[in-house]
């Protein structure tokens, strides 16, 4: 079982017990934490509580309660994370379409089968753990985040240009590798930039001196004749 997956908190939010008891065993035996409710109210408290990574909602609750839950999923920032699944009666192509386009990550007809839902659910699971893993970026004591073009070292925020924040995040995603100045000047700049190397010493400079203050200039190392690399000191405990 997939590590992330394993610890997930689910939320089903259905009326019908003969459609929420076998999809909530079958996520169970699969090693997920499994809540269901049957209604808006109780679903948005839930939510409120604890935040889970998946929301399994039924699209035909009464009163547009489907509708309204489904819209609160995907418009409060909070909920970017949470994975979104319908469960409707509805099977034409532009009931389908607009269940997506409402930012579901699957839409599942009724009747379906407990065990294809499951493994549905784990695939949207697999998905979301994904994207969070590449929208954020943590390493030694710098994490970066991708959705803010955000910084920090040591938990202080890191005032960056967005070239600093390009040049920093590509170095982190490839620790330990060393690159030329040109390759460099591709990567981040792009291959069609008429800036010349000296830019990338400036901004390598730059970088420094902002790491230099919480204690991780030395993450961005030079390596004479060559180029830059990142590596990160090694934890302590850690051994070579």
């Amino acid at each position: 079982m997939h590590s992330i997956e394993s610890k997930a908190q689910v939320l089903i939010v259905d009326r019908d017990v003969a459609v929420v008891e076998p999809l909530r065993l079958g996520l169970a035996h699969a090693g997920l934490a499994v809540g269901a409710v049957t209604d808006k109210a109780a679903a948005m408290a839930a939510l409120a509580e604890r935040p889970p990574q998946l929301v399994i909602v039924d699209w035909d609750m009464p009163r547009h309660g489907g509708l309204e839950l489904i819209q609160a999923v995907r418009g409060s920032n909070p909920s970017e994370g949470v994975g979104l699944i319908i469960l409707s009666a509805l099977s034409a192509e532009h009931d389908v379409v607009s269940g997506l386009n409402l930012g579901a990550d699957d839409y599942i007809v009724k009747p379906f089968s407990s065990r294809e839902a499951v493994a549905r659910a784990l695939a949207v699971l697999r998905t979301r753990s994904r994207k969070q893993a590449r929208a954020s970026l943590s390493c030694g004591d710098l994490s970066l985040h991708a959705a803010t073009h955000s910084a920090a070292a040591r938990r202080k925020p890191l005032n960056l240009s967005a070239v600093e924040y390009r040049l920093l995040e590509f170095l982190m995603r490839h620790p330990g590798r060393v690159f030329k100045r040109t390759q460099l000047l591709a990567e981040v700049w792009g291959a069609g930039s008429e800036v010349d190397e000296r830019t990338v010493d400036v901004n390598v400079q730059r970088l420094r001196k902002l790491l230099t203050e919480p204690g991780c200039a030395a993450y961005i190392q030079t390596v004479r004749g060559f180029g830059y690399r990142f590596a990160a000191p090694l934890a302590r405990g850690d051994r070579v």
